[in-house]
């Protein structure tokens, strides 16, 4: 699961490693990959399995 800005920049990445199918959930507290908190705006998460690929849009607001 990573985390985009409106030019493509990785802002952040909240998980990077194999997993068993299920549920989960990811938080992501507003802060880029340096611990700095990041503005206010439209950013994007991309979430990226074997054969799977999806982005979605997502409003941060402070």
């Amino acid at each position: 699961m990573q985390i985009f800005d409106i030019n493509g920049r990785l802002v952040k990445e909240l998980a990077n490693s194999k997993m068993n199918a299920g549920f989960y959930n990811f938080d992501w507290n507003g802060t880029d990959s340096n611990g700095t908190k990041v503005s206010s705006g439209i950013y994007f998460y991309k979430l990226e399995t074997e054969g799977f690929s999806q982005t979605k849009k997502m409003i941060f607001l402070k």
